[in-house]
């Protein structure tokens, strides 16, 4: 906007582009007439007309130089025209030079360049020879088509050649802005659109953080609350039960803290990592493209940290998730069919997601009640089901689990994301029900 406003304060009137560039064309002009005046005396005593019809004649033909820029083609059509009186030396020169370097097309200005050269020709080829008759002396024919050629192309060819070379420049140099305007203009789209990607990078990441902070944490804690509660009442009456109860409790613990520590050492190195990058030259497009990045790699790393080490989250570890349930006081029973297999970090991780959180969920909403796991292997899938009961009624006093209401939530994203069906509703009996079915994905058979 600045440089909008800087070009306006600047520009000339009528069709000069800039007062400096009228002020130019006015000087021009003026030295020019009074060129072309003092030339017109002589042309007029050789033709007997009246001297002030010459001089004024001359001073309108040198004042053409005044419109040069806005019709070139003209302005050399005047200097041809005048050829012939012997006026307008300034006039010729400046004409071929402006036409050389306007946008008019290059047969026009080869034309014009062409009738320019030969009209100062054979003016200055009789003007020679007049001269030299005078003198009384009599060159060769050649020698005085030599030197005239001489003269000739010394007053058309440098004009020529120096406005072909200025219009070329100029050309250039208007292509070259036009395509910086347009770099910039789609820099700053990309700088929009990376920093959109950052944007929901970032939302992206808060999300399914949240959702394995809630995986995590939820089931091992929800077991921790439940055998805490048995601990307290069994403390005085079965000191060898609580006992066991509070084993329970601590390695329920270390394993939370120990999943919970990996994830957040994942995170803090590829924070770090995408510090690092970010401090670096590059422009605000890669920069913001590398932060973007960085966040969705996070992401991905931070959500398969638990699945992908060793002892993680897998379909192996379902039997000792049921046990824990088990040992929580929960009546569950496992169920595997099919022909068993191994499949993709992300299909276990979120397989094993699913019937934790299913059974964390009965033990916050239905304690007492009883609970079947079903696990089938397919041919192109593996399907789940975690059934449960209605709540027993004297387990009502038990501890009250919080729940944040997002649990079915995140475990329909994590089946869908891997382009799988999740079902989930109350059953006719009171109970609850959670099916998912996710593709294999190229399992193989173990």
């Amino acid at each position: 906007m600045a440089d909008v406003t800087a070009r306006s304060a600047v520009a000339g009137p009528w069709w000069w582009a800039r007062r400096r560039a009228m002020v130019l064309d006015v000087v021009l002009a003026a030295v020019s007439a009074v060129e072309c005046g003092l030339e017109g005396l002589p042309f007029a005593s050789e033709t007997g007309i009246p001297a002030g019809l010459g001089v004024l004649l001359g001073v309108l033909v040198g004042a053409s130089l005044l419109v040069r820029r806005r019709w070139p083609v003209a302005v050399v059509l005047v200097s041809i025209g005048s050829t012939p009186a012997e006026m307008g030396a300034l006039l010729g020169v400046v004409s071929l030079y402006t036409l050389a370097a306007s946008d008019v097309p290059r047969r026009v200005i080869a034309l014009l360049s062409g009738l320019s050269l030969v009209g100062t020709l054979v003016v200055a080829l009789a003007r020679l020879q007049q001269d030299v008759a005078a003198d009384g002396y009599r060159p060769g024919v050649w020698a005085l088509v030599m030197f005239a050629g001489v003269v000739t192309l010394g007053l058309t060819a440098p004009p020529v050649l120096l406005g072909l070379y200025v219009g070329a420049r100029r050309r250039l140099v208007e292509s070259l802005r036009e395509r910086a305007d347009g770099l910039e203009r789609e820099l700053s789209l990309l700088a929009e659109r990376a920093e959109e990607r950052a944007e929901w990078a970032r939302n992206e990441e808060r999300t399914r953080i949240a959702r394995e902070m809630h995986d995590v944490v939820a089931h091992r804690v929800s077991l921790m609350v439940v055998h805490a509660a048995a601990l307290q009442a069994t403390a005085l009456k079965d000191p060898e039960k609580a006992s066991r109860n509070a084993a329970l409790v601590g390695d329920m613990g270390r394993q939370a803290l120990t999943e919970l520590r990996e994830m957040l050492g994942v995170l803090r190195s590829s924070e770090a990592g995408a510090g690092a990058g970010s401090g670096s030259g590059a422009g605000e497009p890669e920069r913001l493209a590398a932060v973007a990045a960085a966040a969705s790699a996070r992401v991905r790393v931070a959500a398969d940290v638990v699945g992908a080490g060793d002892g993680g989250p897998c379909l192996e570890g379902l039997a000792d998730l049921v046990g824990q349930s088990r040992a929580a006081g929960m009546a569950v029973e496992l169920s595997v069919l099919g022909e068993v297999r191994a499949y993709g970090p992300g299909v276990e991780q979120t397989a094993y997601r699913v019937v934790q959180e299913a059974l964390t969920n009965v033990h916050k909403h239905a304690p007492g009640a009883r609970a079947v796991v079903r696990l089938a292997h397919r041919d192109a899938e593996v399907a789940l089901q975690v059934e449960n009961g209605p709540a027993e009624a004297g387990a009502e006093g038990g501890p009250r689990l919080p729940s944040g209401g997002n649990g079915l939530v995140g475990m329909r994203e994590r089946v869908v994301a891997l382009g799988g069906v999740f079902v989930s509703g109350p059953t006719e009996a009171g109970g609850f029900r959670v099916s998912a079915v996710i593709p294999a994905k190229g399992a193989s058979v173990v």
